[in-house]
């Protein structure tokens, strides 16, 4: 075999694997994404695919105008493979965990609780009644037995949900990973009437969503909705204190009155900025506003 045929073979076989060399890369970003390539190399290879490409037009070379073409497009979709997967990655990464109460955040308790008391005894508290206390404060001692014997299992199945709580829970889920946790350890008897009120109301949060617990501590969450100041004494992430009644002197946390300024706190956030991981210590400035009216 003469030298130009042999120079002919090993251009040949050089130039299919030089420009094959990518489909194993193409079928490994596919699979996995292209986190591990560096963007940079990829951008200097197809600037140098490309010269060689001008090279070979220049010279009328058809094999090295041929092998460039087919490189410059193996590569270019290795890239465009890895931006789509980074994006997606991205949006995944920034999706925030939601944690929120139920009695009294999303279900109306504290009225369904007065309106067993007074039919009971005769009374005539009212919400406004209740400013900086819990029911229990007003109860007589003769009287507590029978009050908290009116948390039973029928108790909760008729429970009024809060203004705009569905709509805007339903909005968070489209963006965000939601977990309604509920101390239902206070009152063992409700689990299976919560959990009915839930998928009555609640259809579009998955069971696997739903967390009966006691110490909200044990949730791993970005943040927690709740009335109750004493869960976020554990909670590793940021509290927000809903309004009601009970909590009205409490100045500790940041706090909404109502589930329009839950949607106006998420509404604020801008996911382009946040980071890949979980929330960093920057974040806290998108509190401010609804801070300044705790």
């Amino acid at each position: 075999m003469s030298v130009t045929t042999w120079s002919a073979v090993v251009g040949t076989v050089a130039a299919l694997l030089t420009t094959l060399a990518f489909l194993p890369q193409l079928a490994k970003v596919r699979r996995q994404g292209g986190g591990d390539l560096s963007s940079s190399m990829l951008a200097m290879y197809l600037f140098g695919q490309g010269l060689w490409l001008a090279y070979g037009l220049l010279n009328r070379a058809g094999a090295v105008i041929g092998a460039n073409v087919a490189s410059i497009i193996l590569v270019g979709a290795v890239a465009v493979m890895k931006s789509r997967a980074g994006r997606s990655a991205a949006v995944r990464a920034r999706r925030l965990r939601i944690a929120i109460d139920m009695d009294e955040v999303m279900a109306d308790a504290v009225a369904e609780h007065l309106r067993r008391y007074n039919t009971a005894f005769g009374a005539r508290l009212a919400v406004d009644d209740l400013h900086g206390r819990h029911l229990e404060e007003f109860v007589p001692p003769e009287h507590r037995a029978a009050a908290e014997a009116m948390l039973d299992s029928t108790f909760f199945e008729q429970l009024a949900v809060l203004p705009d709580c569905q709509d805007v829970i339903r909005e968070l889920t489209l963006r965000h990973d939601v977990f309604i946790v509920t101390a239902a350890m206070d009152v063992p008897c409700s689990f299976d009437a919560k959990y009915h009120w839930l998928r009555r109301y609640f259809p579009f949060i998955p069971s696997s969503n739903i967390v009966f617990c006691g110490d909200k501590g044990v949730i791993d969450a970005d943040y927690l909705i709740d009335d109750r100041a004493r869960h976020f004494l554990s909670f590793k992430g940021r509290p927000l204190l809903f309004s009601a009644p009970h909590n009205a002197g409490e100045t500790r946390y940041p706090r909404v009155s109502s589930w329009a300024e839950v949607r106006e706190v998420f509404g604020r956030l801008d996911t382009d900025s946040l980071p890949h991981t979980r929330i960093a210590s920057g974040e806290s400035s998108l509190l401010t506003g609804v801070e300044a009216r705790s």
